[in-house]
């Protein structure tokens, strides 16, 4: 039987999901993208300007919302077999460190990547009626998630590997 959620949880549960559904969308509208350009390159013999860029916003939005719902689900990248093999409080202050690592990256992407996002968006996107500043969306967006999901493992303090039989 599951553990009730708390609203905070549950709210957090339908912000991965539907980064997970966006990042899934991403995917698919970039392979359009992609194949147009495919297809008009080589069968029209007119390549157009506007899917390169556009093809590389759908694919910064596809990475960053699914390493952020990888970091809610720690599925993300990390050195599972050592911490899993080290005793009980440096287990745990692996875990610990790990989620505040991930943290400090996403806050880091998220103030950094607006920044370059707002410096950005009065210069037109080459190629693509869109201002440039649009590029870094993903890279805003998915940060804060990041932050969130990693602070939201950190209060949630499950710090503590699981028992082997």
């Amino acid at each position: 039987m599951s553990e009730p959620r708390s609203g905070g949880s549950r709210l957090l549960d339908h912000i991965a999901s539907a980064s997970m559904i966006l990042a899934a969308f991403a995917l698919v509208i970039m392979t359009l993208v992609q194949a147009w350009q495919v297809f008009a390159r080589y069968v029209l013999n007119d390549s157009p300007g506007w899917t390169e860029p556009v093809a590389l916003l759908f694919m910064s939005l596809a990475v960053m919302f699914g390493s952020a719902v990888a970091v809610r689900r720690e599925t993300h990248f990390a050195f599972l077999t050592l911490r899993d093999a080290m005793p009980g409080p440096l287990n745990t202050l692996s875990r610990v460190i790990s989620r505040l690592i991930a943290a400090a990256g996403g806050a880091a992407l998220m103030v950094l990547g607006g920044q370059l996002m707002i410096d950005d968006w009065s210069v037109p996107l080459a190629g693509a009626q869109l201002p440039s500043g649009v590029k870094f969306i993903g890279l805003t967006v998915g940060g804060g998630l990041i932050l969130v999901f990693a602070l939201e493992r950190l209060v949630k303090g499950d710090f503590v590997a699981p028992q082997e039989d």
